[in-house]
This record gives C-alpha cells, sequence and structure tokens, in this order.
C-alpha cells in the first residue's frame, strides 16, 4: 500500500607522486588532489573550524557520507594523527589528508532474483523482503543477496555511497525478518535517507509475536544496546553509563493475545543492531522463533516444530519518510507474511 501525503568543487590536479611544494611538506589552504599509487591524496589546510565530516566534505568536494565512510576505514588525517571520530571539532588552519582508495571490483553481481517492489522511481526503491533473503554479501553469503537482486532489477543504477559491497543500502533488516526497507538510487537520495534515519524521522513499525502477555499491555523500553560481553556475536543491554553501544528507545503495544503468547507493534524511535528482540528479551517477552535471543514457553514447543517456524517472529510492517527529493511524505505498509499468520492462527483462543 502507498500513501503520498503529500560541495564546493574544486579543479582537480593529478600527477604521479608528490611534486613542488607537496614534496616539501607545505599543505596549501586550496586543497591539492593527487595520485599516488593508484590512491587518490586530497591534502589540504581547513579554512574555517567546525565539525570535521562537514569541513572536509566542504574542503574536498566529497559528500558527508563519503568523507564518514573514510574516517571510519581509516583513511583520513587531521594535524598528522588519524581521524577517529567524523564529529569531532577541527580547528582553522589544521592540516589534513584524505587517502581515497582506488574502486575495488564490484563484489557482488547481478542475480534474476525476484522482489516485491512496492513503490521505485529514478531516486530511490522500497522493497518489501521476504524472510530468509539477506540484505547485502558478507563472508557465508557471497551471493542470492537483496544486493544481487537490485543490481539486476536496477540495472547497477545504485547509490555508491555504501561502496560497491553494499550499493544503495541505507538501512538493513536482518535475514530472517521480514518486511519493508527503502534503496537509495542516487547518492542524492542515501544522503537524505540517511539523515533521516540519524535524526530518527523516519517511522518505522514491526510487528511481533512474543512469548507470554506483556504487562503493562504497553510502555517504553529506553535501554543502551551493544555488544554483548560474554558473546561477541550478540547483542544486549548495557548500563545506561557504559560508554559502549548506543542509547535505544522500543515503544511496545499489545495487540492481540494468544495462546502462551502475544501479538505486538514496536515503533522505533532509534534503529539498533536487533534493537527490537534485545529490548523485548531484556522485559522477558522474546521473540518466538528466535535462535539468538528467545527461548519458546514449553507448551508452544511442539507447535513450532511442527509449523517448522525457526525465525525471529517479526515483520517490518510500516516504513514512512519524507522523500530526499520532491519533499513528499511516503507511507507504506506490509501485511504480516503466511508463516506469521499462521503461527497466530494456530495460538488464537
Amino acid at each position: 500500500m502507498r500513501e503520498v501525503k503529500t560541495g564546493r568543487s574544486f579543479n582537480k590536479r593529478r600527477v604521479n607522486g608528490f611534486s613542488g611544494s607537496a614534496r616539501l611538506g607545505f599543505r596549501p589552504r586550496i586543497p591539492i588532489f593527487l595520485l599516488v599509487g593508484g590512491r587518490e591524496l586530497i591534502t589540504g589546510i581547513v579554512a574555517e573550524s567546525g565539525r570535521l565530516d562537514k569541513v572536509l566534505a566542504d574542503a574536498s568536494g566529497l559528500s558527508r557520507e563519503r568523507v564518514k565512510g573514510l574516517i571510519a576505514e581509516g583513511h583520513v588525517e587531521v594535524g598528522g594523527a588519524p581521524a577517529v571520530q567524523a564529529s569531532a571539532k577541527i580547528a582553522e588552519g589544521t592540516g589534513f589528508s584524505i587517502h581515497v582508495p582506488p574502486p575495488a571490483d564490484a563484489q557482488a553481481s547481478p542475480q534474476d532474483i525476484p522482489l516485491v517492489i512496492p513503490y521505485e522511481d529514478e531516486h530511490l526503491v522500497v522493497v518489501d523482503k521476504p524472510a530468509g533473503l539477506v540484505v547485502h554479501p558478507a563472508a557465508g553469503n557471497p551471493d542470492g543477496t537483496l544486493v544481487n537482486a537490485l543490481l539486476h532489477h536496477c540495472r547497477g543504477q545504485l547509490s555508491g555511497i555504501g561502496g560497491v559491497a553494499r550499493p544503495g543500502i541505507v538501512h538493513r533488516i536482518d535475514k530472517d525478518t521480514s518486511g519493508l526497507l527503502v534503496v537509495a538510487k542516487s547518492d542524492a537520495a542515501h544522503e537524505g535517507l540517511a539523515k533521516q534515519f540519524a535524526d530518527h524521522s523516519i517511522e518505522r513499525v514491526y510487528h511481533a509475536i512474543v512469548a507470554g502477555h506483556p504487562s503493562p499491555t504497553k510502555g517504553t523500553i529506553s535501554a543502551r544496546v551493544g555488544r554483548s560481553d560474554h558473546n561477541r556475536k550478540k547483542m544486549a543491554v548495557l548500563a545506561d553509563h557504559s560508554s559502549r553501544g548506543k542509547h535505544a528507545v522500543t515503544h511496545y503495544k499489545m495487540l492481540e493475545t494468544l495462546d502462551n503468547c502475544a501479538l505486538i507493534e514496536c515503533r522505533l524511535e532509534t534503529g539498533r543492531t536487533h534493537q527490537v528482540r534485545v529490548h523485548m528479551a531484556s522485559i522477558g517477552h522474546p521473540l518466538l522463533g528466535d535462535p539468538v535471543y528467545g527461548k519458546t514457553p514449553a507448551p508452544l514447543r511442539p507447535l513450532l516444530k511442527t509449523l517448522n517456524f525457526s525465525r525471529q517472529a517479526l515483520h517490518a510492517a510500516v516504513l514512512g519518510f519524507i522523500h530526499p527529493l520532491t519533499g513528499d511524505e511516503l507511507r507504506f505498509s506490509s501485511d504480516l507474511p503466511p508463516d506469521m499468520k499462521e503461527l497466530i492462527d494456530q495460538t488464537t483462543h
């Protein structure tokens, strides 16, 4: 269902190796663009103080998202030392160097994989992902992913900000979570959507089937989420004063009482890794079928085995955002998939 409510650039100079003033270690205020060992080097001096990613984007002509990615990958130096945080402040007159790696061979190839697409234009595409489909290639899943399908469907016209392994990917949902996500076809759309995710203005509603009956029937879980101290492959709720993890907020509401379980709605203020799964487990109501954070109530184990239900019962049901290029309000909804409907039917009083 679709509802519609209504940098600065510089001339680049590339030479093989350093020359002139660059060889002497002098950094000019107007950036020099060099090609060194197959890598582009952008070097200069900051003309005004401010937030690191913004100042360097203005100085280099790169997008802020690209600068953030290069900082995270260790390709940016400020004042002779590696830059660590995109949000750090940089003072006027500070020297900087940005090493831009050469384009890598595409790590994903187009594959003709059927997709359900509620909406698409020249800037973005909304996908209703089935459970079991990995979003992007990674170790253990080199192909057969949503990215492979999108490369075929969009004929390679996807935003390059996410890199060759994640073209167009602005956000993810887990392999075994079904439902809606938006993918950027242009860099302008990617940056606009990323900003909305960063300021938490995206509407995201999940439907889940959890063990037991939450009491109270609605509430807010505000708890920091980060890597578990005991298992680095898992996420966990951390102490509020922890220096690790990120603040996370989930608003939940019980929609239907079922036998030994309940259908709930979760509205996300933030979008942390495994947020719904971790938050609901933290209040004693893990998602049915969750192989990592869940423990199925004993009375329901035979039913889940009979239904062969072995994934977390989680569905991204609603996705709403402002179109980053047109300014239109877009809102999409997705019905529960058949396996979750069957589980509800079998546990209805």
